[in-house]
């Protein structure tokens, strides 16, 4: 049986003009504003959203709705509750949220603004990579036109509802992605992550209760509130239900994005972007952006819902951001190892040691390895440099403040470990520079210490 898309969110980005407002209008959007705002209480909105079993886009699959209720119930005027949309989309394969943004903004700020009023929200900001010029320029001016139209700012529609949306662009920097990181960068500082406890929606952004979503998880929200929970909940997995976008790049023959219920397999998820390119053989596939594990060709099978990797499932693996990277039989593995790690360096905020010094010392022996002037043992004590960066067999990060470690020592031991034959190969091959002799300290008679 051939495979189909689902295409919930992308068939709406391909309606002529949609990024302008009328035209966004005459095609049903705010519709869904319009109901919760006038038949439903935030309380109602939180209730639908958490029913219809929606859960982040970004990587975490954490239940929305969940997510929400952790907010308070009852605001303090002068800690009123912030809205953060992470659309810094930095992880190398991703490129939803960007196409999102640019092709259908209004799609993606209807659903900002009922998120907002689900949690009652005073303020959204929309948290953009600064690279995203285009689709920076698109969102100010959908909200420009939903200020206009009574969409946005004071009085709602007339309902008394206080909204007040604002895009902020980022500097570009990979940690920004990370929630907390996110909430520094947004207050104006270096993009550290923060240690929790206090966790965001006791203590956010400017100290103010604040709830972090991924873009593409709230553009899904305005489709909930017209068609219902249960219409959600019946699409896809069960346990994940919905469609995904799924990012395809590498050696396909047509990358590109995939709608697709959460029950696609990655076998039929590449068959979907044209199969491998001219007919070769799979080396190896990444699932869900680089910071998840390669498989290898026997595991290409898997269902791409969450549920399948660890630590549910049996694949050492997770689906993440959901950007599938194809690598054919003529990839070198060493090299694509040095390929990451090249990134990794350069975006380790440096706040703490395993990552700042880690990163660095990794990218060394790799880099020697590539050039074949590896030494003797630097396969193993590569992998025993990641491994303890951070806990790699329990993904945890108990050496360090945010994941950021386990992001590059968790796929990096596992291409080790699942292709150390190659590994071995470029140290069999190298031809080892002899270590470099420390300079000897000079002499000092006694005499001349004072």
């Amino acid at each position: 049986m051939a495979v189909a898309e689902n295409r919930l969110l992308l068939d709406q980005c391909l309606i002529p003009d949609v990024h302008k407002l009328d035209v966004a209008r005459k095609h049903g959007y705010y519709s869904a504003l319009e109901k919760a705002i006038k038949e439903l209480s935030p309380d109602d909105v939180v209730s639908t959203v958490t029913d219809s079993g929606l859960q982040g886009r970004g990587g975490a699959w954490f239940s929305a709705g969940m997510k929400w209720s952790f907010m308070p119930k009852e605001p303090d005027p002068e800690r009123y509750s912030i809205l953060a949309v992470n659309c810094d989309e930095s992880e190398p394969g991703t490129c939803k949220d960007r196409y999102l943004l640019e092709k259908n903004p209004h799609m993606l700020l209807e659903g900002i603004i009922l998120s907002a009023f689900a949690i009652r929200a005073r303020v959204a900001y929309v948290y953009i990579r600064g690279e995203m010029w285009e689709g920076i320029e698109l969102m100010d001016r959908a909200i420009a036109e939903a200020y206009e139209a009574g969409l946005l700012g004071e009085n709602i529609l007339g309902s008394g509802v206080d909204i007040d949306v604002y895009t902020h662009p980022g500097a570009g920097a990979y940690i920004c992605g990370e929630e907390t990181a996110l909430m520094e960068s947004t207050e104006g500082k270096r993009g550290y992550p923060r240690n929790k406890p206090p966790f965001p929606a006791a203590y956010g952004i400017f100290g103010h209760p604040t709830t972090i979503n991924n873009i593409g998880t709230l553009g899904y929200v305005p489709w909930i509130i017209n068609n219902g929970a249960e219409a959600f909940k019946s699409i896809g997995d069960p346990s994940f239900p919905g469609t995904l976008i799924y990012q395809v790049s590498g050696h396909v023959n047509k990358p590109g994005l995939y709608e697709c219920d959460t029950t696609i397999t990655l076998d039929e998820l590449i068959g979907l972007a044209g199969g491998v390119r001219e007919g070769r053989a799979i080396k190896g596939v990444i699932p869900g952006g680089s910071s998840m594990p390669i498989l290898t060709p026997d595991e290409t099978g898997v269902v791409m819902s969450p549920a399948s990797f660890m630590p549910r499932g049996d694949i050492q693996s997770g689906l993440g951001s959901a950007a599938v990277i194809v690598l054919d039989e003529t990839t070198d593995i060493v090299d694509t190892a040095l390929n990451l790690m090249t990134f990794y360096r350069h975006e380790s905020c440096g706040q703490c040691t395993p990552c700042r010094e880690g990163a660095k010392w990794v990218w060394d022996i790799l880099d020697r390895l590539h050039h074949r002037k590896a030494r003797p043992g630097d396969v193993d004590m590569l992998e025993d440099i990641l491994v303890n960066v951070g806990d790699i067999d329990r993904f945890e990060s108990n050496k360090t403040i945010c994941l950021f470690g386990v992001s590059f020592g968790w796929p990096l031991t596992m291409m080790i470990r699942k292709y150390r034959e190659d590994f071995m190969t470029a140290e069999r091959e190298s031809e080892a520079p002899p270590l470099p002799r420390p300079t000897p300290l000079p002499i000092i008679a006694a005499g001349h210490l004072g």
